[in-house]
């Protein structure tokens, strides 16, 4: 509790031109109610009550390289006892006993709030930039994950670990992640992707990828708020009639809506009319996107072309969290589905912290979000939490403040939207025997 307490009261003591610290983000009150609203919160005195665990769970993903023991030392996490040192077998004890419900409140109740102060920093044409797409996550290979996530199969077996399918809905401008639906590798992206529809605003674009296009997810999307809008690549089996010809590569069309969606959703109508639209990057194959947005004195046929390329923000997303963040390791620790939800939502949260932070290190340097290296940020927030366990809370606020000023030495240049790179991996396959469960 003394980590967090004096993060706490070091926040209070920095003035208004420095910045509060990545802790303050996250208020006691968001942990009280994510406690009290899934019924967690710990009636008697224990070495590791809820609120601390919630801690604990955060520093796991961002002390990734840590065991769990050395987390709760470091962060001086576990209440004062008189035995000393806490026993290994009341952490996980403790992990049980908060479950994964409130890692997920609290994730998708900051998640709502930075999302939209995020999403409206930045507009498209009054419209705020959203992307979906879908990832996995390899988890430890035990029976229980597997039976509960189950994982790829081919001709030549099971996959090596069991995973988890996850689907987000993310900011592009600034890689926060608005919401977030995972489960079973089985489990079709188009299904974790519909309840994310809820958390976009109005007046918005999305852009998703070619797995989740289907009529009822797309003509839900629009109609399930005012002026929320989408853009995907068609597939190459995609057809369509054209209703009216905007320019040479530019065009309104018209696609029927399978009988199978309309089977599932009667409130379907028969056909659709969206907006396709031809571009050709330089040394690759003419491409055609598929938009709501129809008007095309408003959305140049040229600026979607260019804007589409941003879906590729939520891949750099996903490798900041699967490279950086989990160090490339093979699967996350978590041995049981109940730790291994509460794990990703731990992760999610705290990838969602260390951008958050980011957000107001471009600020106060008025470069775009991207332009700070998340590699950079992420080492030295993990060094600042580390140091401040051990430091003197009258000495944290300039502690806080040399990270800002760190953080801004580590700006990237500017992008180079001309560079093209093939898809290609420089080792394909190992020589070794393939290990599958028996």
């Amino acid at each position: 509790m003394a980590f967090r307490d004096a993060l706490l009261a070091a926040a209070d003591y920095v003035g208004p031109a420095q910045v509060n610290n990545i802790c303050k983000h996250l208020p006691a009150e968001w942990i009280e109610q994510a406690l009290a609203a899934t019924g967690t919160a710990t009636l008697r005195r224990r070495r590791l009550p809820a609120e601390q665990v919630i801690w604990l769970v955060l520093g796991m993903a961002l002390m990734r390289d840590r065991p769990i023991e050395e987390v709760v030392t470091k962060l001086d996490l576990a209440l004062p006892g008189a035995n000393g040192a806490i026993a290994r077998s009341a952490i996980p004890q403790a992990r049980a006993r908060l479950g994964d419900e409130p890692m997920q409140w609290l994730f998708e109740r900051s998640a709502l709030a930075w999302s939209t102060q995020s999403a409206d920093a930045n507009r498209y044409r009054g419209l705020a930039v959203y992307g979906i797409d879908g990832t996995t996550l390899r988890v430890a290979d035990t029976p229980d994950n597997r039976a509960e996530f189950g994982g790829a199969s081919s001709s030549r077996g099971d996959s090596g670990y069991p995973q988890v399918r996850l689907v987000c809905l993310m900011v592009l401008s600034s890689h926060e992640l608005a919401a977030a639906n995972f489960g079973p590798y089985a489990t079709h992206e188009l299904k974790y992707a519909r309840p994310l529809i809820d958390q976009i605003h109005d007046r918005s674009l999305t852009i998703v990828d070619r797995g989740v296009f289907g009529a009822s997810f797309l003509i839900g999307l629009t109609r399930s708020g005012s002026e929320r809008h989408w853009m995907t690549r068609a597939r190459s089996t995609t057809k369509w009639r054209v209703i009216e010809q905007y320019g040479p590569d530019d065009a309104l069309v018209e696609m029927d809506v399978s009988s199978e969606a309309r089977r599932e959703d009667p409130s379907l109508p028969q056909t659709w009319r969206v907006r396709a639209v031809r571009y050709k990057r330089p040394g690759h194959e003419p491409k055609t996107l598929l938009t709501s947005l129809l008007d095309p004195v408003t959305y140049a046929a040229k600026e979607l072309a260019a804007l589409y390329h941003e879906r590729w923000e939520l891949e750099l997303a996903y490798d900041e969290l699967k490279t950086e963040m989990l160090d490339r390791r093979e699967s996350i620790r978590s041995k049981t589905p109940m730790m291994v939800r509460q794990e990703i939502w731990g992760l999610l949260l705290a990838y969602n912290l260390v951008r958050l932070e980011m957000e107001r290190v471009a600020a106060e340097a008025r470069v775009p979000p991207t332009r700070i290296s998340f590699i950079m940020a992420l080492r030295l927030i993990r060094d600042e939490w580390l140091w401040s366990s051990d430091s003197r809370p009258g000495a944290i606020p300039g502690h806080l403040h040399n990270l800002r000023r760190d953080l801004k030495r580590f700006i990237l240049p500017p992008r180079r939207a001309e560079r093209t790179y093939p898809r290609a991996v420089k080792v394909k396959m190992s020589n070794y025997p393939r290990k599958r469960p028996i």
